[in-house]
Protein backbone atom coordinates (compact mmCIF):
# COMPACT_ATOMS: atom_id res chain seq x y z
CA UNK A 1 0.00 0.00 0.00
CA UNK A 2 1.35 3.43 -0.97
CA UNK A 3 1.63 6.32 1.48
CA UNK A 4 -1.20 8.04 -0.42
CA UNK A 5 -3.43 5.01 0.03
CA UNK A 6 -2.56 4.80 3.74
CA UNK A 7 -3.50 8.46 4.24
CA UNK A 8 -6.81 8.02 2.43
CA UNK A 9 -7.59 4.91 4.49
CA UNK A 10 -6.71 6.83 7.68
CA UNK A 11 -9.14 9.63 6.79
CA UNK A 12 -11.83 7.08 5.90
CA UNK A 13 -11.49 5.33 9.26
CA UNK A 14 -11.64 8.64 11.15
CA UNK A 15 -14.84 9.64 9.33
CA UNK A 16 -16.41 6.24 10.03
CA UNK A 17 -15.84 6.72 13.75
CA UNK A 18 -17.03 10.33 13.72
CA UNK A 19 -20.19 9.33 11.86
CA UNK A 20 -21.01 7.00 14.77
CA UNK A 21 -19.74 8.90 17.80
CA UNK A 22 -19.66 12.65 17.07
CA UNK A 23 -23.00 14.43 17.75
CA UNK A 24 -22.42 16.89 14.89
CA UNK A 25 -20.99 14.53 12.25
CA UNK A 26 -23.59 11.84 12.90
CA UNK A 27 -26.51 14.07 11.94
CA UNK A 28 -25.09 15.67 8.82
CA UNK A 29 -26.75 15.16 5.44
CA UNK A 30 -25.68 15.97 1.90
CA UNK A 31 -27.93 19.04 2.09
CA UNK A 32 -26.55 20.31 5.41
CA UNK A 33 -22.99 20.05 4.06
CA UNK A 34 -23.67 21.78 0.74
CA UNK A 35 -23.20 25.42 1.81
CA UNK A 36 -20.16 24.48 3.89
CA UNK A 37 -18.56 22.87 0.84
CA UNK A 38 -19.19 26.03 -1.17
CA UNK A 39 -17.39 28.01 1.54
CA UNK A 40 -14.43 25.59 1.40
CA UNK A 41 -14.18 25.97 -2.38
CA UNK A 42 -14.04 29.75 -2.07
CA UNK A 43 -11.41 29.50 0.66
CA UNK A 44 -9.34 27.28 -1.63
CA UNK A 45 -9.84 29.79 -4.45
CA UNK A 46 -8.50 32.61 -2.26
CA UNK A 47 -5.48 30.54 -1.26
CA UNK A 48 -4.70 29.77 -4.91
CA UNK A 49 -5.12 33.41 -5.91
CA UNK A 50 -2.73 34.46 -3.13
CA UNK A 51 -0.18 31.73 -4.06
CA UNK A 52 -0.40 30.62 -0.41
CA UNK A 53 0.58 26.96 -0.73
CA UNK A 54 0.43 26.25 3.00
CA UNK A 55 -3.17 27.48 3.13
CA UNK A 56 -3.92 25.68 -0.13
CA UNK A 57 -2.76 22.39 1.42
CA UNK A 58 -5.10 22.93 4.38
CA UNK A 59 -8.09 23.85 2.21
CA UNK A 60 -7.52 20.86 -0.07
CA UNK A 61 -7.59 18.71 3.05
CA UNK A 62 -10.95 20.19 4.00
CA UNK A 63 -12.27 19.46 0.51
CA UNK A 64 -10.94 15.89 0.58
CA UNK A 65 -12.79 15.40 3.85
CA UNK A 66 -16.01 16.84 2.41
CA UNK A 67 -15.87 14.66 -0.71
CA UNK A 68 -15.33 11.51 1.32
CA UNK A 69 -17.97 12.63 3.83
CA UNK A 70 -20.59 12.92 1.06
CA UNK A 71 -19.69 9.43 -0.11
CA UNK A 72 -20.00 8.04 3.43
CA UNK A 73 -23.46 9.59 3.85
CA UNK A 74 -24.58 8.27 0.46
CA UNK A 75 -23.23 4.83 1.34
CA UNK A 76 -25.18 4.84 4.62
CA UNK A 77 -28.31 5.56 2.57
CA UNK A 78 -27.51 2.76 0.13
CA UNK A 79 -27.06 5.12 -2.83
CA UNK A 80 -23.36 4.84 -3.78
CA UNK A 81 -19.93 4.42 -2.20
CA UNK A 82 -16.60 6.23 -2.37
CA UNK A 83 -15.40 3.37 -4.59
CA UNK A 84 -18.27 4.07 -6.98
CA UNK A 85 -17.30 7.74 -7.06
CA UNK A 86 -13.62 7.12 -7.79
CA UNK A 87 -14.29 4.33 -10.28
CA UNK A 88 -16.76 6.60 -12.06
CA UNK A 89 -14.27 9.42 -12.58
CA UNK A 90 -11.58 6.95 -13.68
CA UNK A 91 -13.88 5.49 -16.34
CA UNK A 92 -14.83 9.00 -17.48
CA UNK A 93 -11.18 10.03 -17.83
CA UNK A 94 -10.43 6.91 -19.88
CA UNK A 95 -13.44 7.51 -22.15
CA UNK A 96 -12.48 11.14 -22.69
CA UNK A 97 -8.84 10.39 -23.52
CA UNK A 98 -8.98 7.75 -26.26
CA UNK A 99 -5.68 9.10 -27.62
CA UNK A 100 -3.75 8.14 -24.44
CA UNK A 101 -3.01 4.66 -23.04
CA UNK A 102 -4.44 4.47 -19.53
CA UNK A 103 -4.73 1.64 -16.95
CA UNK A 104 -7.84 -0.27 -15.92
CA UNK A 105 -8.73 -0.71 -12.25
CA UNK A 106 -6.56 -3.83 -12.19
CA UNK A 107 -3.58 -2.02 -13.71
CA UNK A 108 -3.89 -3.44 -17.24
CA UNK A 109 -2.99 -0.79 -19.80
CA UNK A 110 -5.65 0.09 -22.38
CA UNK A 111 -4.08 0.85 -25.75
CA UNK A 112 -4.92 4.22 -27.25
CA UNK A 113 -7.30 3.75 -30.17
CA UNK A 114 -7.13 7.30 -31.54
CA UNK A 115 -4.07 9.24 -32.69
CA UNK A 116 -5.36 12.80 -32.42
CA UNK A 117 -6.75 14.40 -29.29
CA UNK A 118 -10.54 14.78 -29.66
CA UNK A 119 -12.28 18.05 -28.83
CA UNK A 120 -13.31 17.85 -25.19
CA UNK A 121 -16.80 19.27 -25.61
CA UNK A 122 -17.55 17.01 -28.57
CA UNK A 123 -16.60 13.99 -26.46
CA UNK A 124 -19.03 15.15 -23.76
CA UNK A 125 -21.80 15.55 -26.32
CA UNK A 126 -21.24 11.94 -27.42
CA UNK A 127 -22.03 10.91 -23.82
CA UNK A 128 -25.65 11.98 -24.26
CA UNK A 129 -25.72 15.68 -23.47
CA UNK A 130 -28.20 17.77 -25.45
CA UNK A 131 -26.16 20.97 -25.14
CA UNK A 132 -22.50 21.78 -24.60
CA UNK A 133 -23.67 24.24 -21.94
CA UNK A 134 -25.38 21.62 -19.77
CA UNK A 135 -22.28 21.26 -17.62
CA UNK A 136 -22.31 24.93 -16.55
CA UNK A 137 -24.20 25.21 -13.22
CA UNK A 138 -26.78 27.98 -12.94
CA UNK A 139 -25.48 28.70 -9.45
CA UNK A 140 -22.01 29.75 -10.65
CA UNK A 141 -21.11 33.41 -10.06
CA UNK A 142 -22.09 35.31 -13.25
CA UNK A 143 -18.53 36.21 -14.27
CA UNK A 144 -17.24 32.65 -13.92
CA UNK A 145 -20.38 31.38 -15.64
CA UNK A 146 -19.81 33.60 -18.68
CA UNK A 147 -16.20 32.40 -18.95
CA UNK A 148 -17.20 28.74 -18.78
CA UNK A 149 -20.05 29.13 -21.28
CA UNK A 150 -17.71 30.82 -23.72
CA UNK A 151 -15.06 28.13 -23.27
CA UNK A 152 -17.56 25.36 -23.85
CA UNK A 153 -19.01 27.05 -26.94
CA UNK A 154 -15.47 27.57 -28.25
CA UNK A 155 -14.85 23.85 -27.71
CA UNK A 156 -17.57 23.23 -30.28
CA UNK A 157 -15.99 25.69 -32.72
CA UNK A 158 -18.34 28.59 -31.93
CA UNK A 159 -15.86 31.42 -31.41
CA UNK A 160 -14.11 34.35 -33.06
CA UNK A 161 -11.10 33.40 -35.14
CA UNK A 162 -8.84 35.90 -33.38
CA UNK A 163 -8.74 38.47 -30.58
CA UNK A 164 -9.10 41.40 -32.99
CA UNK A 165 -12.64 40.33 -33.86
CA UNK A 166 -13.44 40.08 -30.15
CA UNK A 167 -12.02 43.56 -29.58
CA UNK A 168 -14.19 44.95 -32.39
CA UNK A 169 -17.23 43.26 -30.83
CA UNK A 170 -16.42 44.78 -27.45
CA UNK A 171 -16.15 48.22 -29.08
CA UNK A 172 -19.51 47.68 -30.79
CA UNK A 173 -21.14 46.68 -27.49
CA UNK A 174 -19.56 49.67 -25.74
CA UNK A 175 -21.09 52.06 -28.26
CA UNK A 176 -24.49 50.37 -27.91
CA UNK A 177 -24.27 50.67 -24.12
CA UNK A 178 -23.37 54.37 -24.33
CA UNK A 179 -26.35 54.95 -26.62
CA UNK A 180 -28.73 53.05 -24.28
CA UNK A 181 -27.33 54.91 -21.28
CA UNK A 182 -27.92 58.24 -23.02
CA UNK A 183 -31.52 57.24 -23.71
CA UNK A 184 -31.98 56.31 -20.04
CA UNK A 185 -30.54 59.64 -18.89
CA UNK A 186 -32.70 61.59 -21.36
CA UNK A 187 -35.78 59.71 -20.19
CA UNK A 188 -35.06 60.56 -16.56
CA UNK A 189 -34.62 64.23 -17.43
CA UNK A 190 -37.85 64.41 -19.42
CA UNK A 191 -40.63 66.17 -17.52
CA UNK A 192 -43.52 63.90 -18.41
CA UNK A 193 -45.96 61.63 -16.52
CA UNK A 194 -44.92 58.00 -16.45
CA UNK A 195 -45.66 54.65 -14.85
CA UNK A 196 -43.24 52.27 -13.10
CA UNK A 197 -43.45 49.99 -16.13
CA UNK A 198 -42.51 52.84 -18.49
CA UNK A 199 -39.62 53.86 -16.22
CA UNK A 200 -38.28 50.33 -16.07
CA UNK A 201 -38.02 49.75 -19.84
CA UNK A 202 -35.15 52.19 -20.66
CA UNK A 203 -33.30 51.23 -17.49
CA UNK A 204 -33.55 47.53 -18.31
CA UNK A 205 -32.38 48.24 -21.86
CA UNK A 206 -29.29 50.04 -20.50
CA UNK A 207 -28.60 47.13 -18.14
CA UNK A 208 -29.02 44.65 -20.99
CA UNK A 209 -26.47 46.52 -23.09
CA UNK A 210 -24.14 46.72 -20.08
CA UNK A 211 -24.40 42.94 -19.73
CA UNK A 212 -23.58 42.50 -23.43
CA UNK A 213 -20.54 44.76 -23.00
CA UNK A 214 -19.27 42.82 -19.97
CA UNK A 215 -19.76 39.52 -21.80
CA UNK A 216 -17.87 40.86 -24.83
CA UNK A 217 -14.97 42.05 -22.64
CA UNK A 218 -14.77 38.61 -21.02
CA UNK A 219 -14.51 37.01 -24.48
CA UNK A 220 -11.93 39.54 -25.67
CA UNK A 221 -9.84 38.87 -22.56
CA UNK A 222 -10.11 35.10 -23.05
CA UNK A 223 -8.89 35.29 -26.63
CA UNK A 224 -5.96 37.39 -25.44
CA UNK A 225 -5.10 34.63 -22.96
CA UNK A 226 -6.40 36.53 -19.93
CA UNK A 227 -8.88 35.35 -17.30
CA UNK A 228 -11.42 38.04 -16.44
CA UNK A 229 -12.30 36.44 -13.09
CA UNK A 230 -8.66 36.39 -11.98
CA UNK A 231 -8.26 39.97 -13.16
CA UNK A 232 -11.32 41.19 -11.25
CA UNK A 233 -10.28 39.28 -8.14
CA UNK A 234 -6.92 41.06 -8.17
CA UNK A 235 -8.63 44.40 -8.78
CA UNK A 236 -10.94 43.78 -5.79
CA UNK A 237 -7.97 42.88 -3.60
CA UNK A 238 -6.10 45.98 -4.74
CA UNK A 239 -9.11 48.22 -4.05
CA UNK A 240 -9.55 46.73 -0.57
CA UNK A 241 -5.89 47.27 0.27
CA UNK A 242 -5.86 50.87 -0.90
CA UNK A 243 -9.18 51.80 0.70
CA UNK A 244 -8.09 50.25 4.01
CA UNK A 245 -4.97 52.45 3.81
CA UNK A 246 -7.23 55.49 3.46
CA UNK A 247 -9.29 54.33 6.46
CA UNK A 248 -6.19 53.70 8.57
CA UNK A 249 -4.70 57.09 7.67
CA UNK A 250 -7.97 58.82 8.57
CA UNK A 251 -8.12 56.93 11.88
CA UNK A 252 -4.62 58.17 12.77
CA UNK A 253 -6.04 61.68 12.48
CA UNK A 254 -8.98 60.65 14.70
CA UNK A 255 -11.26 60.96 11.68
CA UNK A 256 -13.52 58.79 9.57
CA UNK A 257 -13.09 58.58 5.83
CA UNK A 258 -16.33 60.53 5.44
CA UNK A 259 -14.68 63.43 7.36
CA UNK A 260 -12.01 63.82 4.65
CA UNK A 261 -12.37 65.92 1.54
CA UNK A 262 -12.28 64.12 -1.80
CA UNK A 263 -8.84 65.65 -2.50
CA UNK A 264 -7.56 64.25 0.80
CA UNK A 265 -8.97 60.81 -0.03
CA UNK A 266 -7.31 60.85 -3.46
CA UNK A 267 -4.00 61.91 -1.91
CA UNK A 268 -4.09 58.99 0.53
CA UNK A 269 -5.18 56.65 -2.26
CA UNK A 270 -2.16 57.67 -4.34
CA UNK A 271 0.01 57.23 -1.26
CA UNK A 272 -1.22 53.63 -1.02
CA UNK A 273 -0.34 53.08 -4.68
CA UNK A 274 3.18 54.41 -4.04
CA UNK A 275 3.60 52.05 -1.09
CA UNK A 276 2.56 49.11 -3.32
CA UNK A 277 5.28 49.99 -5.83
CA UNK A 278 7.93 50.17 -3.08
CA UNK A 279 6.97 46.73 -1.83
Amino acid sequence: MTEEQKSLQWLSRILDILRKECPWDSVQTIHSLRYLTIEEVYELSEAISADDYDEMRKELGDLFMHLLFYSKIASDEGRFTATDVIDGICKKLIARHPHISLPTRDGVMIDAHQHEQPKWEQVKMSEGRHSALEGVPDSLPPLVKSIRMQEKAAGMGFDFTDATQAQDKATEEYNEFIDALRQWKDYKKADMPSSPIDDDAPRQHAEEELGDLLFAIVKWARLEGLNADDALMRANRKFRSRFCHVEDAAAKQNKKVSDLTLDQMVELWNEAKTLEIKH
